[in-house]
């Protein structure tokens, strides 16, 4: 992309972000510009200021613990993972029903920037709330360029649809909180809107999408017009129901700056939802506080589903 249509694109973010009221001049400024001026940042600097794999010198060994550790919990739950809700390969379910049928779900959402990744190396993400009594649960999705974004968040979506409809037949029967982490923090703000959602936890996520057409994401996403417009959470009206944003504080600053500007959104339009920064975490370890079963974001999970059943 050109220098002139780079700034043209920017321009227009922000200004959208801020006359549609989402967020403040400064904030939309921020959020697609950064910490460092964008339009004249060369593209790997752009790059750099997206890629939380390259931030994090050890997060390959970390998802590499990730996956061996959601192995043991799979092979527990080993007639109730991979079972199909679509026709595409990874349309599958992991389920996790707790001894209760009608104790509350959390669907957990998996990252990998909607192009990387799958299920299997997050299952052990649910262990602190499989600990508290919760059942959990886990959509796989297929991936950029196999699909659009477009496509991606409409398999999330039958996804849901199926678990509402067979979900019960499996040990599932209770309400849902929704949760996911990176591009699942992004698919968990965009799907908080299905009948079958009673509240969300949104972590790390992405919730303006157009600076990603001007780095190496784009090469598999293919991001449109349409797509970014209609898909970034924070250009569209906001869902009515209780959202918990978190984010390390750790993280690259684009990561910090999403969640931020998009909880202060839906405050200024007076949605339910706490902001959760995790002191000093980075991508990577900020899912600690998920996994145990006394970590911040484990008990906002708990907070959550008393809330709705208050």
């Amino acid at each position: 992309m050109s220098d002139t249509n780079r700034r043209h694109l920017l321009m227009g973010t922000a200004t959208a972000l801020a006359a549609t009221g989402f967020a403040t001049t400064a904030s939309a400024q921020s959020l697609v510009a950064g910490p460092d001026n964008w339009a004249t940042m060369n593209r790997a600097q752009r790059d750099s200021a997206y890629n939380n794999s390259a931030a994090v010198t050890d997060s390959a060994k970390i998802v590499d613990g990730w996956t061996k550790d959601s192995a043991k919990l799979r092979e527990r739950f080993a007639s109730l993972v991979d079972i199909p809700y679509g026709p595409k390969p990874r349309n599958k379910w992991d389920l996790f029903p707790a001894s209760e049928r009608s104790a509350p779900c959390l669907v957990h959402i998996h990252g990998g920037y909607w192009q990387t990744r799958s299920r299997e190396n997050f299952s052990c993400m649910l262990e602190g709330v499989l600990a508290a009594g919760f059942s959990a649960a886990m959509p796989g999705y297929t991936l950029a360029p196999d699909a659009t974004l477009i496509e991606i968040v409409d398999e999330v979506r039958h996804a849901l649809d199926w678990l509402a409809a067979e979900g019960p037949s499996r040990g599932i029967a209770g309400p849902v909180i929704l949760s996911g982490w990176s591009a699942g923090g992004h698919l968990c703000a965009m799907t908080l809107d299905h009948p079958s959602v009673r509240a969300g936890l949104a972590i790390s996520g992405i919730y303006e999408l157009g600076p990603l057409r001007d780095t190496y994401l784009n090469d598999k996403l293919h991001l449109t017009d349409e797509e970014v417009t209609t898909l970034s959470p924070l250009r569209l009206a906001p869902v009515n129901k209780p959202l918990a944003l978190g984010y390390g504080t750790g993280e690259l600053p684009p990561l910090v700056e999403n969640s931020r500007t998009f909880q202060a959104y839906r405050a200024n339009h007076h949605e339910a939802g706490a902001l959760i920064p995790v002191p000093r975490a980075n991508h990577f370890t900020v899912y600690d506080q998920l996994r145990s079963q006394d970590g911040v974001l484990a008990q906002a999970v708990f907070a959550l589903a008393r809330s709705v059943r208050s």
